[in-house]
């Protein structure tokens, strides 16, 4: 067992024949994802990296049983790409195109929702979990198989920390891009208690930015009902007062989303701090060694 993605999750990659649906789909092949279908309008018939391309997603979960998206369609397309997907009967989707019109990530939000179906994203990097599948961009590289639980909404710091992990002998059980707009389908409320009831998984590290509230209310839930223990690392620790940076979704508004908010209310949950990403894999090394675990 793993997080939303195992062995037998079957990808569909929406936008295939574009430059990086097909980069990637390499990719994902090549981490060991069972990638058995691409879509593209028009262009059914033909195949990408030996994935066969259908026209549509109802056709390619007919043909290929696909039961996860990877879509790379750009953003004016991606509301009506999505619920292509939902209506395919297609229960995961991630999102990775960014720049989504904030209505429509809103109605898309709902109406995965309402149907069942979960967005990773948008704007992410994607969710891995070593030795079984990816679906996404997260470079192939930084990974080893493992015990550690990551979540970040920051991409390149994910790669950053994952891949210092790794350095340290430190394997991962999944690892979750959730991207940085104001609006995704899953949060790190919604992804800890995935985390929890995954066996494979002994430890989180939990990356935050400033902006929203979305470590605050992380914090809360740790709180509340997360037992396994977290390591949290906020961006933005130096960034300048009312400045906005990064993301979409850095937003710091009332004395809420700012790094020492964030920082104070996952102290006050009960997680270790990192000051800088390089300190993760020594704190994690040494609560997994104060668990009997490496």
């Amino acid at each position: 067992m793993t997080v939303l993605v195992d062995a037998d999750t079957r990808v569909v990659v929406q936008g295939i024949t574009g430059h990086q649906g097909t980069v990637h789909t390499r990719q994902m092949k090549l981490f060991g994802s069972n990638v058995v279908a691409g879509t593209t309008p028009g262009k059914g018939g033909s195949t990408v990296e030996g994935v066969p391309v259908f026209d549509s997603v109802e056709e390619a979960v007919d043909r290929t049983s696909a039961n996860a998206s990877c879509i790379f369609v750009p953003a004016p397309y991606a509301r009506d790409a999505f619920i292509e997907a939902v209506d395919a009967g297609i229960r995961l989707a991630v999102i990775v195109t960014e720049h989504i019109p904030f209505h429509d990530m809103l109605s898309m939000y709902h109406y995965g929702r309402e149907r069942g179906a979960r967005i990773i994203g948008p704007n992410c990097p994607g969710i891995a979990a070593p030795g079984k599948s990816k679906v996404g961009i997260i470079p192939n590289v930084v990974f080893r198989p493992g015990r550690v639980g990551v979540v970040s909404r920051s991409g390149t710091l994910t790669y950053e920390i994952v891949s210092g992990l790794k350095e340290h002998g430190l394997g991962q059980s999944t690892c979750l891009g959730l991207g940085g707009d104001p609006v995704v389908g899953t949060s790190f409320v919604d992804a800890l208690p995935l985390f929890e009831a995954d066996p494979e998984t002994d430890i989180v590290v939990l990356v935050g930015e400033i902006g929203g509230t979305a470590e605050e209310d992380a914090a809360e839930e740790i709180r509340r009902n997360f037992t396994k223990p977290v390591v949290a690392y906020v961006a933005g620790r130096s960034a300048p007062p009312g400045k906005r940076m990064g993301h979409a979704g850095a937003i710091i508004a009332r004395g809420r989303g700012t790094a020492e908010s964030k920082l104070s209310a996952l102290k006050g949950a009960g997680a270790e701090i990192a000051r800088f990403p390089y300190e993760i894999p020594d704190m994690v090394a040494t609560r997994l060694a104060r668990l009997g675990r490496r």
